[in-house]
């Protein structure tokens, strides 16, 4: 009985140990998250200002506007930007573009990336590949004036 009762601890272990592998090779398989706040205690500032990542590496980007303030007062985006684009000079001509969510189409071919305007706690992502080139590649809000107090941070794609 004891050598029985044994058997089924040992197989019972193998098969977890298994499964945990299982599932460890799965987690490793899919995107990197990165978690950002958006606007903690009514402050133009992500809490995160850098995110480093290979090239071609897969990441998903979740933005959570952390502002109590209505979205037509203090929305939060995230958006992308080709490397050498200047954020500030993107976002001042993102201003006059509230109807297309502060994302001006003329310039949509410097975005790689980007979530839509988000109001108080609502909780946004995108999934993208890293840029096979390496440099630094910047992100911002495009909600106007929040790019020029500083809320903006750098994508550094380095192999």
């Amino acid at each position: 009985m004891k050598s029985k009762f044994l058997a089924l601890l040992v197989a019972g272990g193998v098969i977890a140990g298994a499964s945990s592998l299982l599932l460890a090779a799965d987690a490793g398989s899919g995107p990197r998250v990165v978690k950002i706040r958006a606007g903690a205690d009514n402050v133009m500032k992500f809490d995160v200002a850098s995110i480093t990542a290979a090239p071609g590496e897969t990441i998903k980007v979740v933005v959570t506007n952390a502002t109590t303030l209505p979205k037509n007062v203090m929305g939060h985006n995230w958006v992308l930007l080709t490397k050498g684009t200047d954020p500030v000079a993107f976002a001042a001509s993102a201003a006059a573009d509230a109807k297309d969510g502060y994302i001006p189409s003329k310039a949509k071919d410097q975005v790689l990336a980007f979530i839509a305007l988000l109001g108080p706690d609502e909780v946004g992502e995108v999934t993208f590949k890293a840029p096979a080139e390496p440099g630094e590649y910047p992100f911002l809000c495009t909600f106007p004036a929040h790019c020029l107090v500083g809320m903006k941070g750098v994508l550094v794609v380095k192999k």
